[in-house]
């Protein structure tokens, strides 16, 4: 276990479980956190099994009898549930904290490690990643909050988000990330006919208009003609059919999903999910210079919440198909990091640099999309690793500075 020593007022014993792809636990007691070891994707029985021991062990070992459990907000997870039982067992008080949320927090306590400032401050924290349990129990995963801090007390706001995308047979659409190409070419404003018929009045032959795109009529006849070397025709009629009938349908935010389609439609991967960021290791490995492209940033009044457009990238990537797939691929990347990053301005246009952003999450590990943020002045983790491996960590210092003295 590593050991952390932090200036907290708070006299609680804290125990939390972090999430559960890649397992980790935290415990607090006089001002020092213990961090464990990853223990890797808790849906294997083996894995599971011995977090399990390793923290009954670790806490008898130790005499630490926890007064507050904390785990995800996702109320499946092994980690929710295991929480739940070791609360009734020591008589603790069981509070989840959201996924990016502890994400966040990661990086902020990261920070305070680095640092030793240990004031609670108005920030504003990215997150990205692959799936996380929103508080719409939607699916979230490439969100923006702003932290403010009012009489002492820290108040969350979700304030954007990447544009919701679906998810054609739920799980499913992860282990086949064409199936998110089908929702998102299903949302283009105009069908392909008009876009070469716009493209050749501009004098802009973008499309390929002589290969395999030129007898296309719609967007389903595109749709097909782009991922038919996944799936038969009858296949995709289901796929479509399930679509459009809306049955078993998710909608996520995931910055994952979409760069897992992106992979897959610009041949850099398979439709298949191999290992949890395959698809998207392969897109940067394979990145190069990118195209000039504009993030398409849209404030959605009735909800309040500024939303990153991902369905126009998906239009750029097929309209330009015959271009270097290399440049596509870190274009694609850097879409995403630039359009999270006008949002953060957009929010603060005239103290900008003054509140800190801080980024965490799985696709910190991007080296494009953080190199691009933390070279305007985005905080990532040094210490604490960004992805779930350091989310007890996150729930740890989420918890303390929403709650300095309890």
């Amino acid at each position: 276990m590593q050991k952390f020593k932090i200036i907290s007022k708070n006299k609680r014993v804290i125990l939390a479980l972090g999430g559960e792809s890649a397992g980790n636990f935290s415990v607090f007691k006089d001002g020092v956190i213990y961090f464990s070891k990853d223990f890797g994707d808790l849906l294997n029985e083996q894995n599971f099994s011995k977090f399990k021991d390793d923290i009954l062990n670790f806490l008898k070992e130790n005499e630490i009898r926890p007064d507050l459990i904390l785990s995800d907000l996702h109320p499946l997870f092994h980690t929710t549930l295991f929480a739940q039982k070791l609360a009734k067992k020591y008589k603790a008080k069981y509070i989840p904290v959201q996924h990016h949320l502890a994400h966040i927090f990661s990086a902020i306590g990261d920070q305070i490690l680095t640092t030793k400032t240990y004031n609670l401050k108005p920030a504003i924290g990215i997150a990205c990643d692959g799936t996380g349990f929103g508080f719409d129990e939607k699916i979230w995963g490439g969100e923006i909050f702003e932290l403010k801090v009012k009489s002492k007390k820290l108040k969350v706001e979700r304030i954007g988000h990447l544009e919701n995308q679906v998810l054609i047979g739920g799980e499913m659409a992860i282990k086949e990330p064409a199936r998110l190409i089908i929702s998102i070419i299903n949302k283009f404003p105009i069908s392909l006919p008009e876009m070469l018929r716009i493209s050749k009045q501009a004098g802009n032959f973008q499309f390929p208009i002589k290969s395999q795109f030129s007898n296309i009529q719609n967007k389903k006849d595109l749709t097909y003609n782009l991922i038919k070397k996944h799936y038969s025709k009858n296949e995709f009629e289901l796929l479509r059919n399930q679509f459009d009938q809306n049955f078993n349908c998710l909608e996520t935010s995931s910055t994952a999903r979409v760069l897992d389609a992106v992979s897959v439609l610009l041949n850099f991967s398979k439709n298949e999910r191999l290992s949890k960021h395959g698809p998207i290791d392969l897109l940067e490995k394979n990145s190069t210079k990118p195209y000039a492209l504009k993030p398409i940033i849209e404030f959605n009044e009735n909800e309040n919440i500024w939303i990153l457009k991902t369905t126009p990238l998906f239009e750029y990537l097929i309209k330009n198909l015959h271009k270097d797939k290399s440049r596509l691929a870190t274009t694609a990347q850097k879409y995403i990091a630039d359009g999270l990053l006008e949002i953060t301005k957009n929010l603060q246009p005239t103290t900008y640099n003054l509140q800190p952003v801080f980024f965490a999450g799985g696709m910190a590990n991007n080296k494009i999309i953080s190199s691009t943020l933390e070279s305007n002045g985005v905080y990532t983790n040094k210490k604490i690793p960004c992805g779930d491996a350091g989310l007890s960590f996150g729930q740890i210092f989420f918890f303390l500075l929403a709650n300095p003295r309890n």
